[in-house]
């Protein structure tokens, strides 16, 4: 039990956003210190339980693939979970549960937007550590990360770019032209979030604009929007 009881209440809901009673077997101080970024404190915070929730969260997304898709390569598993384990998708299933509300993190982190991906996913890799802690086992974990995890490796299957746009991009201009896309990159003024606009251009055509919290993000979602629309031109031939 914590000693503040306001905090405990708030992690229970957070407990309970996962599809967890709040009567569930929770070491609340363990999930506190989950939920504290080293801003906070160099010493006290979440990294030690993040390096836990690293292997949980690769151990369980190494099972649910291997029980959804028994006749995939090994290959294709590891190509699977990589994408399934990176800080992006980490960071969006943190956003799903909304863990940054019950992070306690200093204003010289969340001042940099283009860090946000990287401490969202690291807190969520934390407070899985600290639940498979709680009990030294899955049982708070799998329940509901297992669905997800699943409806994550969907969609990734479902994208013929493996969401890594940019080599797809690469991979199909070479392929075609004998040359390679080139990204221009401005930061944009009026916009935290979206700092970067980036603008990927091939034979003095721009093929796809995209934005992002930082230069990689941006073309990344430019290289996207540029290799779906070639790939929908070329599928409707």
């Amino acid at each position: 039990m914590l000693q503040d009881l306001r905090r405990e209440k708030q992690l229970q809901k957070l407990v309970q956003k996962l599809g967890l009673p709040a009567t569930a077997s929770v070491d609340w101080s363990l999930l506190d210190l989950a939920l504290t970024h080293p801003s906070i404190s160099p010493v006290r915070n979440y990294q030690q339980l993040e390096f836990v929730g690293d292997a949980v969260v690769r151990l369980a997304a190494a099972e649910v693939l291997l029980a959804t898709y028994p006749n995939e390569s090994v290959g294709e598993f590891a190509a699977i979970r990589s994408i399934l384990v990176s800080d992006r998708v980490l960071a969006e299933i943190a956003d799903l549960y909304g863990i940054e509300r019950y992070l306690i993190i200093g204003t010289n982190a969340t001042g940099n937007p283009s860090g946000r991906q990287s401490w969202l996913a690291d807190a969520f890799e934390a407070v899985l550590g600290a639940l498979y802690l709680s009990t030294n086992t899955m049982e708070l974990v799998r329940p509901w990360l297992d669905g997800v995890l699943k409806e994550k490796a969907i969609e990734v299957l479902r994208d013929p770019a493996r969401q890594n746009y940019k080599d797809a991009l690469q991979e199909w201009s070479q392929g075609k032209y004998k040359l390679l896309p080139k990204y221009r990159v401005r930061e944009n003024q009026k916009s935290d979030r979206d700092r970067f606009t980036a603008e990927v251009w091939l034979k003095d055509r721009c093929l796809g604009i995209g934005q992002g919290h930082s230069k990689k993000s941006a073309e990344q979602a430019a290289a996207k929007e540029a290799f779906l629309s070639v790939n929908s031109y070329q599928n409707s031939k």
